[in-house]
């Protein structure tokens, strides 16, 4: 039973780190659609965002 209970304590501490992971990217990619100093840039950063919180039908 050990070894379940180490299994789930791994997959949690990778998930959670992926997470923020997932998270530090959004905030950067947020970050410089706001503040990059070219329009084209911006532009670009904005597709991106929508690409990475565009959400799926169910």
């Amino acid at each position: 039973m050990s070894e379940i209970s180490r299994l789930l304590y791994y997959t949690a501490t990778v998930s959670g780190c992926a997470g923020l992971l997932y998270t530090g990217v959004l905030f950067v990619v947020a970050l410089v659609s706001v503040l990059a100093s070219t329009p084209e840039r911006r532009k670009d950063a904005r597709a991106t965002l929508g690409i990475l919180v565009r959400r799926r039908g169910r």
